[in-house]
């Protein structure tokens, strides 16, 4: 028996939760499934999205037993069927993103990307499928 068979939600601390909720609901279309909130500083909002898989939960914690990572370390990848149509409609949008590149995995391998930060300077990275 494997232990783990599957990827099923990453876990990140953000410094303003109305921001951050608003920029990957908004701005990147994910959906939200919970939205659980005791106060400002207490509060978590799980993000889905539309072809499933994987979640997204925002968190605002006052009340960890471990140090977390500080916002803004983290780097998710995401996968779109059409780069040049992601960067338009995100441009579009008002979010500010690099150029398209062909070579994330290194040069020669053709695979087009680019990058962009969320409100806490988080890195997304956009791939070709």
């Amino acid at each position: 028996m494997q232990a783990i068979n599957k990827f099923t939600m990453v876990s990140m601390l953000v410094s303003d939760m109305n921001k951050a909720k608003a920029f990957y609901v908004e701005k990147l279309g994910l959906d939200v499934a919970t939205d659980y909130r005791q106060n400002d500083n207490n509060w978590w909002v799980t993000l889905t999205f539309p072809g499933g898989g994987a979640s997204i939960t925002l968190a605002r914690s006052s009340t960890t037993s471990n140090e977390p990572p500080e916002p803004g370390t983290m780097s998710f990848y995401f996968s779109t069927p059409d780069i040049a149509a992601a960067h338009r409609d995100l441009n579009e949008k008002g979010v500010t993103t690099s150029v398209i590149r062909d070579d994330l995995y290194g040069p020669g391998s053709g695979v087009k990307f680019f990058q962009l930060q969320d409100p806490d300077g988080s890195q997304l990275t956009f791939a070709q499928e």
